[in-house]
């Protein structure tokens, strides 16, 4: 699930609303440690455009 959590992500990135959307709604599916290493990986290749909406998500949850 978390490497289609990433295909997803990074197909919807254009659009902060449909990032944020779809990074929500993976949040409801992933394990914990999972959660972690898709946090790592979404600030590492989105965090210069959108660190708001993925410290909004992980905030929420973690």
């Amino acid at each position: 699930m978390l490497k289609y959590t990433e295909t997803i992500l990074e197909k919807v990135s254009f659009s902060k609303e449909l990032f944020r959307k779809e990074l929500k709604k993976s949040l409801k599916f992933l394990e914990k440690e999972e959660m972690l290493i898709l946090k790592t990986w979404c600030v590492l290749n989105f965090g210069a455009i959108y660190m708001d909406v993925i410290h909004e998500a992980f905030n929420q949850i973690l």
